[in-house]
Formats: structure tokens, sequence, C-alpha cells
């Protein structure tokens, strides 16, 4: 699977080649797990066992400081593919796209995602699990924005047995419908194995997305009001596993955990019996932080799922690649998953110029030679028209943090003193505090000048 880099690449090599970078393009498995937050990874803290996903840290990095672009899983993973902020999203994907309500939205053609950049590159590229960035027209499937290959659904949830949102089928393979049946978690791992399997027999390098849809809560259907339910749906076998946990919401959570960590356990061990562990960059990361309602913990973060409060965005992140990184490694750098796009594209030789991401190329940082200084990371959190609310905004810049809840409130925080947002110290740093919201309202307007969209009144 090792390939030699083409030649019409030949100079962005000879960069890596400078920071001690094989001009061997590696494999790249990007494991994205739904509402899981910091507090439900085992070698974050967890009381859960997660020791698939743990082992990646203790054999890679670990990073103790990363970000994602949003507490929702449509704009996070807009901003994982396209490495922008979801504010420049065309259809304004501020807020996570409904199933029933949203067919007309989602991500645009000219939209550009890592899979489209790395499959132009000669990377073979495959989507398996859960979408959730438009369903209602083919032009919004992963097909049509660079994976050639796609197993999964294009919603938010869906019954973990059946594979329907509600009572709607949605089960693809490319670009068509399916029945299927089984345990969703499971046969996204199977689908996984299976590609591996296939992959080790070609010449490209692949770009493997596996967004497994747990421990997100499953969609089942009332028959009685005829309308979809939000239910848990753990594996029965897995709950005995998670008998030492008392909270019933909390065990059911944990069961989700436990199967989903034996699923990774399978990929890892598909990529070692294919030979293809050492040049593989494999990457875990959460869509964005748990929802404590359905059993997710973030813990001793404040904030959830759905705020801009540490708990929705900082999130758990490991990478693993024998060939590059040393075991063991701690990167404490303010990342973003903003960072993947120009990363992988640096890995993959492919120059970055016309796309422009508004992430950093995380090389040196992963090598341990740079440091990343006065970090700044804009959030804005959109609410869907069928909820009640308004916007969120927050920005990091360097330590400090400001935040402005959709009610309203502001708040002005020192990250590397107070990283669990315990002390609003907006009155005794009135000066940064007024820097750090002038400079947040200037991002939004001036995100909202490309995509012709006002900055909400409310907010200002």
């Amino acid at each position: 699977m090792r390939t030699k880099c083409l030649s019409l690449f030949a100079a962005a090599a000879l960069v890596l080649q400078s920071f001690g970078w094989c001009s061997e393009r590696p494999n790249i498995v990007l494991i994205l797990t739904d509402d899981q937050g910091v507090n439900d990874v085992g070698c974050y803290g967890s009381e859960i066992r997660t020791p698939n996903i743990d082992s990646l840290a203790r054999e890679g990095a670990r990073f103790d400081q990363f970000y994602v672009a949003s507490s929702i899983c449509t704009p996070s993973r807009f901003a994982i593919l396209t490495g922008q902020y979801p504010s420049r999203s065309q259809d304004e994907l501020l807020g996570a796209l409904m199933y029933l309500e949203d067919e007309e939205r989602g991500l645009r053609p000219h939209e550009t995602t890592i899979a489209s950049v790395l499959q132009k590159a000669d990377y073979s590229t495959a989507l398996i699990g859960k979408w959730h960035l438009g369903h209602g027209a083919k032009e919004f499937l992963p097909t049509r924005h660079g994976f050639d290959f796609f197993r999964g659904h294009t919603g938010g949830c869906i019954d973990f047995y059946t594979m329907c949102y509600g009572n709607e089928k949605d089960w693809y393979e490319n670009e068509t419908i399916v029945d299927k049946t089984g345990y969703a978690t499971d046969l996204i791992t199977d689908e996984a194995v299976s590609y591996l399997r296939k992959e080790q027999r070609k010449e490209e390098p692949f770009f493997l997305m596996l967004a497994y849809n747990a421990p997100h809560y499953g969609k089942g259907w009332d028959d009685g009001n005829k309308s979809p339910i939000n239910i848990l749906q753990p594996p029965p076998n897995d709950l005995a596993r998670v008998s030492y946990i008392e909270d019933p919401t909390r065990r059911k959570f944990a069961a989700k955990v436990v199967n989903l960590d034996d699923g990774i356990g399978r990929v890892l061990e598909a990529l070692n019996a294919s030979g293809l562990k050492e040049n593989t960059l494999v990457v875990f990361v959460t869509d964005h932080g748990g929802d404590p309602k359905y059993g997710g913990r973030n813990l001793p973060l404040r904030g959830q799922k759905a705020g801009l409060f540490e708990g929705g965005i900082r999130v758990p992140c490991l990478m693993r690649w024998p060939a590059k990184i040393g075991p063991g490694t701690k990167i404490t750098s303010v990342v973003s998953a903003l960072d993947f796009f120009p990363t992988f594209c640096e890995l993959a030789n492919v120059e970055t110029s016309t796309t422009k991401p508004d992430g950093l190329d995380l090389l040196g940082v992963i090598s341990g030679d740079q440091k990343l200084e006065n970090r700044e990371l804009f959030f804005e959190l959109g609410r869907h028209v069928t909820f009640p609310g308004k916007s969120w905004y927050a920005l990091r810049k360097g330590d400090w943090k400001y935040v402005q809840t959709d009610s309203g409130d502001d708040f002005l925080f020192d990250i590397a003193s107070d990283p669990n947002e315990e002390e609003d110290i907006q009155e005794q740093q009135a000066e940064v505090f007024a820097m750090m919201k002038a400079r947040t309202f200037e991002l939004a307007e001036s995100f909202r000048h490309a995509t012709d969209r006002p900055v909400s009144e409310s907010v200002r």
C-alpha cells in the first residue's frame, strides 16, 4: 500500500521531507463517533472502559486541547470535511439538519470536501456510517462530494435495528436505499473491515471516514402517535458488562460505548492483519460533547452538546501513525477539527491555496517541532427553526475565551487557569472582555458578508 508520490506533487513532497516526513503517502482512517464527551472515553478519565480507543493514545498521540467547530452534528461535520467554519456554509448549516423538514438543504456541490481533494489525488475514498449533511436530493449524497464508496445513513439518527428514521428507510449503498437489519454499530464495523480487506490489494492509498452513529440515541417509531421517538437502544449483551454503573440512563449509554469500542478494536485489528498499520494515520475524534439527557458526560468541563461552553466543543482526539508518531505523545497546543483538511492535504502532497481552509497544517505539532501559540478559534451555534432560542457565539484567543449564550449572557474566562469555566472575569478584565466581544462579532460579520446573511440583531 505504500505508494510513491506522483510527479505532479514532487515540489510538495520536498516540503514534507524537509520536516522529516517520508515521501510515501499514508492511508488515512478518520474515526468519528457521535455525542461522545470528554468523560466518555477511558483514557480521558471515564469510568467506561474503552481499551481499544485507549490503545491509540498509548501507541500514538493524545490531544488535550482539541476543539470541534460546533457542538451540533451537522455543522461539526461540515467543518471536519471542508476545513471551513460552519458560518461559511451556503445553506447556513449552523444547526442540525432535520430529517423531516430539511430536504432542500445540505452540503452544496461547490463546497469542497477533503474527500473530493484526496479523490483527485488518486486516493480511494469511502464514507461508512453517518453522513448528516443532506438527504433530500442526490446532490447532497456523499458520492457527490468525493466519496467513491458509501455505506450508511444520511439523517441525524436511525433505529439501530431497522436502519430507519422512524418508519422511513435510511440505509444506503452508494446512492441506493436498501433494506438492512442487524445492529447499526456492528453493521458499520462489518462494512469497514470488509473495505480494508479489499483496499490492502490495491496500489493507491485510501481515505476512510468511519463515522459511527453511536453512542447517539436511536430514532424509533411511536405507532400510537404516528411519530418518531428518541430511544437509546443499547445492545442487551453489553448491558451486563457495565453493570457497575448505577444510573440506568448512563448504563445504557455505556453499553453502547463498549460495543462501539469493540467495533473500533476490530477495525484496528483489520489494519494490523492486512499489514497496513505502519503507514496508516488513524484519527479518533468525536463530533462534539455528550448529551447528559441521554447518558453522555463532559465533566469536569462545563456545558454539553448544543452549547459553547467547553463541554460542548472540547472533545477527545487521538492519533496513531507508527511510522511517524511516537507512543505516549501528549499534545497540549490548541488544535481544531478545522485542521484535519490542511493536514491531510499536506500528507497527500496536495496544495490548499485554492481551497483556503480555515485550519492549520498540524505536521509540525504532531512531530513535536512546533507549538501553536495564541490560537484564535471562532464558534457560532445556530438554532433550527423548529426549536426555540437564539444563537450562541464564542471565541478562543490564546488563553482567553469569550462566550455569549443563546439568552444573550456574556462571559469571559481564562482557560489556562480556569479550564472548567467556573469564574467569569469580565469585570476584572474589562479591556480584554471588550476586545474579545468586538473581535467575535467582527468575525461573525465577515462570514455574513461572504454568505449574504446578516448577523442577528439580538446578539449585539
